[in-house]
């Protein structure tokens, strides 16, 4: 329905698959040329957090364009950037004070990587340059951000190209915590691995540990366990590493809470958010930072050596303003977390008892599904069997748009789906998720 027969010229994700032409949005749905409905049940990739066509945030951008669409900032500000920032900064956990504008969460991933560097080479300690993350983990598709993220897959081809990382284990209690540990045990067995690999490196060398708060793309929504980001944070202090958290996918109301890392009771000392922050409104995203990296910046060279053509952009910043406000002001990300609890539920109740449902985890609006071929033994199907792509391809004619993976547990086996729908969905929409996401697990499975 809706596919046409040839590309044209546009240089598409995938050579061998035509996909739909959309026409429009509404609310929870996205239409295509045919007038087929999508309910958009992972946002895009949990970007449309406020769904399609909220008039609000249309108005605002229109306003701004009325006004002045672009500016560069090495001539100018604007209105909506600073009050972008300011918000944000308000908002923001303890201790971040500053708001660097960028065109989405690899840009920000990539600014946080090379303020870090640079905060370094300001105070004095040059040989710090070692980075840390997580196995499993993604930070963006830029060659830095890359780099910096676990998702073999991702990497493979461009292993040559890419900085020297460190990886140590992820958070994945469903599958990693012993039977003869706690939860608490097992998050502090974690930390000990990162302050272990720190040692290892030399621990006046290494310069940040990298994590999303909540495990995303590459996991699907994986919570951390109690307590394992304050061992985290308490490590990085002790050896003066900066703590990025990486809250691209996760952050935005999408977890419950403005920031997913608040649930943590911790604060980093860089983080990046994009996604939810333009609801796909607007390309944007943001890194954001402590106020004593600032200050080591302002009181040294003055100057961050990095920049892009639409940092900052006047419509941009507007749309986000917009989002914000609808998220905070109007009440919008308040609906997340008992909206979560609803979906969850459902989920529960529609699949806990499935013969190939292992896992149903996550946080608010942000919730992952892993699927194994033997539940008691927890082992994944065979890759060759292609379950995500196939239930992605089910699903999505089913007129459910949904967010399957592979390679959930190393790469290459283990299989999930993310969903994280518009925050705007009501009680009804739960049957139709689950009804349309059973009907393709059926077929496939």
């Amino acid at each position: 329905m809706g596919l046409r027969s040839e590309m044209g010229h546009i240089f598409p994700r995938h050579t061998k698959i035509l996909p739909p032409v959309v026409a429009r949005g509404d609310g929870v749905y996205l239409y295509d040329e045919s007038g087929k409905q999508y309910f958009d049940g992972s946002g895009g990739a949990a970007v449309s957090c406020l769904g399609h066509g909220d008039e609000k945030v249309t108005a605002a951008i229109k306003a701004q364009l009325d006004s002045v669409a672009f500016a560069h900032t090495s001539f100018f500000t604007s209105q909506p950037a600073e009050e972008l920032a300011d918000r944000l900064a308000s908002l923001a956990p303890a201790g971040i004070e500053r708001v660097y504008l960028v065109s989405g969460g690899s840009e920000a991933m990539e600014a946080a990587l090379k303020l870090a560097r640079q905060y370094y080479l300001e105070i004095g300690q040059p040989q710090r340059r070692h980075v840390i993350a997580r196995r499993q983990s993604y930070h963006g598709n830029t060659l830095g951000a890359l780099s910096t993220g676990g998702n073999m897959w991702r990497r493979k081809q461009f292993e040559p190209l890419l900085i020297e990382t460190s990886h140590v284990s992820p958070c994945y209690e469903y599958r990693d915590r012993r039977d003869d540990e706690s939860a608490e045990e097992y998050g502090r067995r974690l930390a000990d691995e990162l302050e272990a690999e720190i040692l290892r490196l030399g621990s006046d060398s290494v310069m940040a540990f990298v994590a999303e708060p909540v495990v995303g793309a590459t996991m699907g929504a994986v919570p951390p366990v109690p307590g394992y980001f304050k061992r985290i944070r308490e490590i990085c202090d002790r050896y003066g590493v900066l703590l990025i958290l990486d809250e691209v996918m996760c952050g935005m109301g999408r977890t419950g809470t403005l920031f997913a890392i608040e649930q943590e009771g911790i604060s980093p000392d860089i983080t990046a958010v994009a996604k939810g922050l333009g609801a796909g409104y607007q390309p944007i995203g943001a890194m954001l930072c402590s106020g004593r990296i600032y200050e080591a910046i302002e009181n040294g060279s003055g100057f961050f050596q990095h920049g892009h053509t639409y940092v900052g952009h006047p419509v941009a910043a507007a749309a986000a303003l917009a989002v914000l406000k609808r998220l905070v002001d109007d009440g919008i990300g308040a609906r997340v977390a008992p909206m979560g609890q609803r979906l969850r539920e459902g989920l529960q109740a529609a699949f806990g008892q499935h013969p190939h449902m292992g896992d149903i985890r996550g946080r608010g609006l942000f919730l992952g599904l892993e699927l194994v071929a033997d539940r008691a033994t927890k082992a994944p199907f065979d890759p060759a069997l292609r379950v995500a792509a196939r239930l992605k391809a089910a699903a999505f004619d089913e007129g459910l748009i949904c967010y399957p993976m592979s390679g959930t547990i190393d790469g290459l086996q283990g299989d999930h789906i993310l969903l994280a729908p518009p925050f705007i969905m009501q009680d009804s929409h739960v049957d139709e998720i689950t009804g349309k996401l059973g009907r393709a697990l059926e077929r496939v499975l």
